[in-house]
């Protein structure tokens, strides 16, 4: 297939090893000296685009790959604030996007574990419950999209919990997420659930950035074949 990079940073360039590797094609690159180039003709000479890009760009990154009538891949967070927009967009232009705070598959069985631990001590309120995740300096947001996908599905699970606090002091009906932004670490999430008797952690490190653009290119790959909203659950099945 032929790829749109849009955002050419260290991860784009990550990505590009693996597509080349798996052979596929890269059609467009987009970085910040040659936005110009970002046009619905550009995409159209595409079959997928991945985008990694920041916050404020994302969107329109979005709905110009709709216009374009070619399915986006994207794992830039941040942006959350404006999903019901994007979906609607993606929906009105019978489009295709798919969504992932985190493309490792690691983390994403993470995910899963996560949920199940939180439904284990949903009736254990001796526990507290916290998080930590760590990122390198040139991340832009805080929390990590990783960590409130992560704190989401605690609140849904863990009765005493309806909201989560960024380096804050939390209320009792909230978890804290603390955020560290530490030289080049790619990322590391650890959910702490404590009582004064002991304490429980699960953790995912991940070793280097390789897992992330593997898997954005598998959702690339897994956009050729399905259409609509997706993630990663539909991916691996979960």
């Amino acid at each position: 297939m032929r790829i749109a990079l849009i955002g050419y940073g260290r991860m784009g360039k990550e990505i590009e090893k693996i597509a080349l590797s798996r052979g596929h094609e890269i059609g467009l690159k987009i970085d910040l000296d040659n936005q110009h180039d970002l046009t619905i003709e550009n995409l159209k000479k595409c079959d997928v685009a991945i985008e990694f890009t920041i916050p404020a760009s994302a969107v329109n990154n979005y709905k110009l790959c709709f216009d374009a009538g070619i399915p986006v891949a994207s794992g830039t967070t941040g942006w959350l604030d404006n999903k019901e927009e994007v979906y609607k967009a993606c929906e009105e232009k019978n489009g295709t996007f798919f969504y992932g705070s985190n493309f490792s598959v690691g983390v994403n069985l993470f995910f899963e574990l996560n949920k199940k631990l939180a439904e284990l001590m949903a009736p254990r309120s001796e526990y507290g419950v916290e998080m930590t995740e760590v990122h390198h300096t040139k991340k832009l947001d805080a929390p990590s999209g990783t960590a409130i996908s992560l704190a989401e599905d605690i609140i849904e699970n863990l009765p005493t919990k309806d909201g989560w606090v960024n380096d804050e002091t939390p209320a009792d009906n909230e978890m804290n997420i603390k955020s560290e932004r530490v030289g080049l670490v790619p990322g590391i999430h650890t959910v702490k659930y404590e009582s004064e008797i002991d304490f429980i952690e699960i953790t995912h490190s991940a070793k280097s950035r390789t897992g992330f653009a593997f898997g954005a290119v598998l959702a690339a790959e897994y956009c050729l074949e399905n259409k609509g909203i997706l993630t990663m659950k539909d991916l691996l099945k979960l």
